[in-house]
């Protein structure tokens, strides 16, 4: 084949491979089915959130005791590549030593701070626009049309109403006989029964649900590295068998829920297809649950009053839990 034939044939197999995939994908979009609550929802399960939902979890308030779930992050907390944090203290018209007392009628003393960050560091919610799959986020929307480099036009974390919900924990670790699960180890659909049986945990609609796997306890501060390259958790069906309760959001103590490596077979990050597109239910990352399976809570109150970016993918929170 001379050099003239082969760029025929390779511009002919590209043209083939973009028709195919622009085939492919606009079918996606023809049989897309919109969401339960409508066609232009942009909530998806955070429209389980009412009054009734409110009052029965505030009544799982027994001690009043509270716990943050977010944990505390800084310039070396490992992330996701490529996200990074830098955080700059400054005292304005301070630093030469100039005095505000003639502007103020006092020495005012004060320090601001510039914050540049990626929001998907840490502990944090992932939005309905952050993942998806063929084109397409949740409720149909086509990426091309949400995605903006100033923020996206559709389903901004920044819409998502006061997240007050019941919660509950499955620990895994009790589940599996350990001190901390290990990189890319799978919970199944079986493992996930298994546990809400001998745990004596009911998942209720509009319901959160967290597993604690002991990774973030074990790993985040001894081996950071270790910590980011993998995680246990879900595999693709269990993330499938949790929507059949029709959860509010599905969280962990892990970086990403999903089990990495995936489980052989399994499609990286599949869970977050599941959940945020197919569903409009909510992820929680890297969540601080040690304190509350080492105290034995096995359901509380859930209260996230998260940032309110508009348009953002993600946001760094700090759930409060209540018990």
């Amino acid at each position: 084949m001379n050099t003239l034939n082969k760029l025929l044939f390779v511009s002919f197999s590209l043209m083939l491979s973009f028709t195919i995939t622009y085939a492919l994908l606009a079918d996606g979009h023809k049989n897309c089915k919109p969401s339960k609550w409508g066609a232009e929802d942009e909530l998806g399960a955070a429209n389980y959130i009412n009054e009734k939902r409110t009052k029965l979890a505030a009544n799982l308030i027994k001690q009043g005791k509270s716990h943050p779930l977010g944990i505390t992050i800084n310039s070396k907390t490992p992330a996701f590549p490529p996200r990074t944090l830098s955080l700059t203290v400054m005292a304005p018209n301070q630093n030469t030593g100039a005095n505000l007392k003639g502007a103020l009628g006092y020495h005012m003393t004060y320090a601001d701070d510039i914050l540049n960050t990626w929001v998907g560091i840490g502990s944090q919610i992932d939005g309905l626009g952050h993942l998806g799959e063929n084109d397409m986020l949740y409720n149909c929307n086509k990426a091309g049309d949400v995605i903006k480099i100033t923020g996206l036009t559709k389903m901004g974390v920044d819409k998502i109403p006061p997240m007050i919900a019941r919660a509950v924990i499955l620990d895994m670790t009790k589940h599996f006989g350990v001190t901390h699960m290990e990189a890319g180890q799978a919970i199944t659909p079986d493992d996930i029964k298994s546990a809400m049986k001998s745990q004596d945990i009911i998942i209720n609609e509009g319901d959160i649900v967290f597993f604690y796997t002991g990774w973030t306890d074990a790993k985040l501060e001894s081996d950071p590295k270790a910590w980011v390259s993998g995680e246990p958790g879900t595999d693709n069906a269990a993330m499938e068998y949790l929507m059949t309760f029709n959860p509010m959001a599905v969280g962990s103590d892990t970086w990403g829920v999903d089990n990495v490596p995936p489980s052989k077979g399994d499609k990286v990050f599949y869970g977050h297809v599941t959940a945020l597109q197919n569903n409009g239910v909510y992820l929680l990352e890297t969540m601080n649950t040690g304190r509350l399976v080492k105290e034995g809570v096995k359901e509380f109150m859930f209260v996230l009053g998260q940032a309110r970016v508009e348009g953002t993918v993600q946001m760094i929170i700090n759930p409060v839990a209540i018990w």
